[in-house]
């Protein structure tokens, strides 16, 4: 039945908002459909989904408010879960498989380490498809140089259960749910709900240092004279009454420890001791931050204000390098490039993944927000493009034309043949994979743990064809030997 008061809009935009919800856990639930097609153990006994739940649980508890979770810390802690699920595998194999889901959620071997899904909105256009990016855990440098990690919002909200939600109204809600919990004596619920206002008050903390560390690239880009001051008298009103909530809830907690004769409710009582002990700890730190925040918008406003230019001096690489080395003889040119080489790229691979990636992440502006939280900004998004062009009957058959594991054979021959098997489009699915073939992705072969990859060369023939111009390039398959391999040879 319809809403004439406007019931469907808002039916569309609670559609939407569990449209991204599905979205965060797509990534956890890609986890177990891969896990049957690693090749360097027999990965259908464990429980990716869950491992990796367990992975952002532990991140987000591990994080401060400056610092986050080392990547050995996490790894750690993930090794007794994962143990519990394949008692009989060996050590070595739990270590790889927390690295393994630890990777995923980070999303190695991408640009920019993010997710992107493709939901469905209808509007006034009627129904479009549009894109979401997303993050579930980061990782960032800190002052020392070491990499830590921290769990975006959307890594929070898929630990507890919703997208979006209003932090201080979340907290309050679950502190309330907790106490009544407490009182009557459901001890196994009221850890769970513990659980979820802990995850709400690490998420807190994230609002303010995100606009800490705004001020600090750039105090103009913070509202100090009216968005920070009233999400600090805000936030310091929200942390007294959680205050008072948290130290009642931890008394009649630690009462129901004291006083039951039951071993397994004394335990669970004691567990809710250190979760909501934990909660108070993190809440006077967050205190002591939003003390300290005006001091650090002063201090950042004269150094940003007064800082003189930089005294350095600065190199001409074109005056003082490039042209000069130009002019030397290549015996003597080599020296001063492989300075400039070893100077500017180092010996040893950077903390940070990325030069893009690091500039991009300095020079981003701080997203807009609400005193706490607020929506996930909408990005301008285009129609998903199809990319079904060529059928699956196609691309096996293209597979097997391209199956060349001992004599190397011609581009031209390939096409002759796939324009005689009259399948329509072979021929031109052959020659878009040998150009792709002439600069073959190695690395993320070795990655997904293909058995092997087709090389194309050059040798100078031109290509004789109908339809397609070129190189007549020689089209082979070479084997991709696996990094487990290479470290039994060494």
């Amino acid at each position: 039945m319809r809403d004439d008061t406007g019931g469907t809009g808002l039916a569309d935009e609670g559609l939407t908002r569990r449209l991204k919800a599905l979205a965060c856990t797509a990534p956890l639930h890609d986890l177990d459909a891969r896990k049957a097609k690693l090749d360097w153990a027999d990965a259908t006994v464990y429980q990716m989904a869950e491992i990796a739940l367990h992975t952002i649980d532990q991140v987000t508890i591990a994080m401060d408010f400056d610092t986050g979770a080392g990547h050995d810390e996490v790894i750690d802690r993930l090794l007794p879960f994962i143990a519990q699920q394949a008692p009989s595998r060996m050590p070595e194999e739990h270590v790889r498989v927390a690295k393994w889901v630890l990777d995923n959620l980070i999303n190695v071997g991408t640009t920019d380490r993010g997710f992107r899904r493709v939901y469905g909105s209808i509007g006034p256009g009627g129904y479009q498809r549009r894109q979401f990016d997303f993050k579930l855990l980061v990782e960032l440098a800190a002052p020392d140089g070491e990499v830590y990690l921290r769990a975006t919002d959307e890594a929070i909200n898929v630990l507890v259960g919703a997208l979006d939600t209003d932090v201080e109204s979340a907290q309050i809600a679950a502190e309330v749910k907790l106490e009544n919990l407490i009182n009557r004596g459901r001890l196994a619920d009221a850890k769970l709900a513990a659980e979820q206002a802990r995850y709400r008050t690490v998420q807190y903390g994230e609002t303010l240092r995100a606009k800490l560390d705004a001020t600090r690239r750039d105090v103009r880009s913070v509202d100090w004279e009216r968005e920070v001051p009233e999400l600090l008298d805000s936030a310091l009103s929200h942390i007294e009454a959680r205050f008072r909530a948290e130290n009642a809830i931890l008394k009649n907690i630690t009462t129901a420890r004291d006083e039951t004769e039951d071993l397994d409710r004394k335990r669970r009582a004691a567990e809710l001791v250190d979760i909501v002990g934990d909660c108070i700890r993190r809440h006077t730190r967050l205190q002591s931050r939003l003390a300290d925040a005006g001091a650090v918008f002063r201090a950042e406003q004269d150094r940003q204000q007064f800082s003189g230019p930089p005294q350095r001096a600065t190199l001409d690489l074109f005056g003082q390098l490039l042209v000069p080395t130009l002019g030397l003889p290549l015996a003597d040119a080599v020296a001063p490039a492989e300075h400039f080489f070893h100077a500017a790229a180092g010996i040893t691979a950077p903390v940070v993944p990325s030069l893009s990636s690091l500039v991009s992440l300095l020079l981003r502006q701080a997203p807009e927000r609400d005193q706490l939280v607020g929506e996930i900004p909408e990005p301008e998004l285009m129609p998903a493009e199809t990319t079904d062009r060529f059928g699956d009957d196609v691309w096996r058959a293209a597979d097997e034309l391209l199956d060349l594991p001992e004599v190397p054979r011609r581009l031209s021959g390939l096409l002759e043949e796939a324009r005689r098997s009259r399948q329509p489009g072979l021929a031109a699915l052959v020659a878009l994979r040998a150009v792709h073939a002439y600069s073959p992705g190695v690395g993320a072969a070795r990655r997904q743990g293909d058995r092997s990859v087709l090389l194309a060369v050059d040798d100078g023939t031109l290509l004789d064809d109908p339809d397609f111009g070129g190189a007549d390039l020689l089209l082979s398959t070479a084997a991709v030997e696996r990094a487990d391999e290479e470290e039994e040879v060494a």
